[in-house]
């Protein structure tokens, strides 16, 4: 299925939204929950699934449903189908402050793999599936990065990202981060999570148990402050946080 050609344009900078330029007839697919304000002539609705399963009939769209619910995404996606004559714009901004990432997805050969819940909102034609690293291992018990998303097409998608986002163009070489640090990456690079070697590091380095490694060719989106980490400092925070409101 070919996707939907929208014009986009990224507002912001540390809390960034997309706004998305629809024609008459065209369609746009989001999370639920994502969407910040369309214009008049926009009609919405919730879908099971992103709409590329057209031709694999009902059976697929379970089978797809089926996956996004095993790992606690929302069965349903929102569709958003201008139906005025002339443009109308919608806009989409992630749940936590970041960076939103515009990647088309034909310059990309096709398809992306990203962090699980990194999808914003894509072109109808786009195809969100969830995949397992297929390294289990330590995978299994990486937390960040064992569950992925695969975004397949010809059209732009938009992944979201916490803090700023940097690009890097792998040509053979590897590269170690964090798990939670990952956005994306391209076809052509070979993803892993890898222990922490030495028990000191693994309990008194603070970098956690798991690291992601990713080598090969092709470009890998990283973000400098992953929403988990955000929240565990938040929580870590918030009993010193109640006792002083209680103090005063």
């Amino acid at each position: 299925m070919q996707s939907h050609k929208i014009d986009y344009e990224i507002i912001g900078h540390a809390m960034q939204m997309v706004e998305i330029e629809l024609d008459q007839g065209e369609t746009v697919i989001a999370e639920a929950g994502a969407m910040n304000y369309m214009e008049d002539g926009i009609k919405f609705e919730a879908k099971m699934g992103d709409g590329s399963e057209i031709e694999q009939g009902f059976m697929g769209k379970i089978f797809s449903a089926g996956k996004r619910m095993i790992t606690g995404e929302s069965v349903f996606m929102t569709h958003f189908t201008s139906e005025a004559y002339g443009k109308r714009r919608v806009a989409f901004a992630a749940p936590f402050p970041g960076s939103i990432v515009p990647i088309n997805l034909a310059e990309m050969g096709g398809s992306i793999t990203c962090q699980k819940d990194s999808f914003l909102c894509a072109a109808l034609g786009t195809k969100v599936d969830i995949a397992f690293n297929r390294k289990l291992g330590s995978g299994f018990f990486g937390g960040e990065g064992f569950i992925l998303q695969h975004l397949s097409g010809d059209g732009m998608a938009f992944v979201h990202a916490g803090g700023t986002v940097i690009e890097k163009q792998l040509n053979g070489e590897t590269l170690r981060l964090d798990t939670g640090c990952l956005v994306a990456f391209t076809d052509g690079i070979d993803y892993s999570i890898e222990m922490t070697k030495g028990l000191k590091s693994m309990f008194f380095g603070g970098e956690g148990l798991f690291l992601a490694t990713l080598s090969g060719h092709g470009k890998v989106w990283i973000q400098s402050l992953p929403f988990s980490r955000l929240a565990d400092r938040v929580i870590q925070h918030a009993p010193r946080l109640a006792g002083s409101n209680q103090g005063e």
